[in-house]
């Protein structure tokens, strides 16, 4: 029979062992194709993405996201002064909450604080350090499960999380968040990867930035927002034409339309469109990588070496009545999808 489809060449299913975190507690990876040779690799613990290979037109792949190739570095990295979240699942609530604190109606809580006397990315525990369930998996999709507790980082509700990352063929990247609690709480998912569409080896700063947005949220010197918003028009930030990436950016970009933005290289001609449901995405280039952590094929990771796209609800966005809502009701469902479609150019 002639091989004229990838599945035919090589298993379209791979799970093996990644390693323990303790003597009992195995986490493993899950790598899924599609029939164009994209492929991606994700770990339990996480949800996270170590590796999501875009073929090119002779045959090569590059392996556009930053990460590590052994368990024990993703485990040490949150132990970093300000850790990097490479790849994870960030939750339950991505960005940052003022002094943790939020209310529901009548009811006060207060959150751990982990950044100074704010909560950030999910607390000190966080869906970022747990390992997931691989709840499925088949040719080119693997959906990852969690159950975070009403103890966990004090947040309100039995909380439980799907995320499904499926593989097209346009080369796309389709990630779908489910959520469902046992009492109202805040929620605000994402994922962290870090983009850099010429491989780990260089950083990103003759990479091409668009984002389709007139506003970011303007916050003070901790990054809390205030409430207020910065219109983009002869602003150091303002992408809507394509640019070169900034060294330093943490700014959240109010979302126009479905399109969030786009990444290109000129050096491997790949070009990353995102589109997202979600009202915002926060970019982030400068990380506190500072030549202290070997990424893979033994890279030192710096500032510069990955961009994240995080798609998401607003930082804070529970203590201010304006921003969009992130409350999700005991009988309600959480939906956030968004997809990260790769060409060459």
């Amino acid at each position: 029979m002639q091989k004229n489809h990838f599945s035919q060449i090589e298993p379209v299913i791979n799970t093996k062992s990644y390693g323990f975190i303790t003597e009992v507690k195995e986490v493993f990876s899950h790598t899924i194709r599609n029939s164009k040779g994209m492929e991606l690799t994700a770990i339990d613990f996480g949800a996270t993405i170590s590796s999501l290979k875009i073929p090119m037109p002779k045959g090569e792949k590059i392996d556009v996201v930053l990460g590590f190739e052994k368990l024990e570095d993703y485990i040490n990295s949150f132990d970093l002064p300000s850790a990097p979240y490479f790849g994870t699942v960030v939750g339950r609530y991505a960005g940052r909450i003022n002094k943790g604190s939020f209310s529901i109606i009548e009811n006060n809580y207060q959150l751990a604080k982990n950044h100074g006397e704010n909560h950030l990315h999910g607390g000190k525990k966080g869906l970022s350090k747990v390992i997931w369930r691989m709840k499925n998996q088949d040719e080119n999709s693997v959906c990852f499960e969690c159950v975070s507790l009403s103890t966990d980082d004090n947040y309100p509700g039995e909380l439980t999380v799907q995320v499904t990352y499926l593989l097209t063929e346009n080369n796309e990247l389709k990630v779908t968040f489910l959520a469902t609690t046992t009492e109202d709480t805040i929620i605000n998912l994402t994922q962290h990867s870090y983009f850099n569409l010429n491989g780990n080896a260089s950083d990103i700063l003759n990479h091409k930035l668009k984002i389709n947005s007139n506003l970011i949220l303007e916050t003070n010197d901790e990054l809390i927002p205030t409430g207020n918003f910065t219109p983009l028009d002869n602003h150091e930030f303002d992408f809507k034409e394509f640019k070169n990436c900034p060294e330093i950016i943490d700014t959240t970009f109010v979302s126009k339309e479905n399109e969030v933005g786009s990444l290109l290289s000129e050096t491997s001609n790949i070009k990353m469109t995102v589109f997202s449901n979600q009202p915002s995405v926060h970019i982030y280039i400068g990380g506190n990588c500072f030549n202290q952590i070997k990424g893979k094929n033994n890279i030192d990771y710096n500032t510069k070496s990955g961009i994240c796209f995080e798609t998401q609800n607003f930082p804070d966005a529970p203590n201010h009545s304006h921003f969009p809502n992130a409350i999700l009701r005991k009988d309600e469902k959480y939906y956030h999808q968004t997809l990260f479609k790769f060409e060459t150019l």
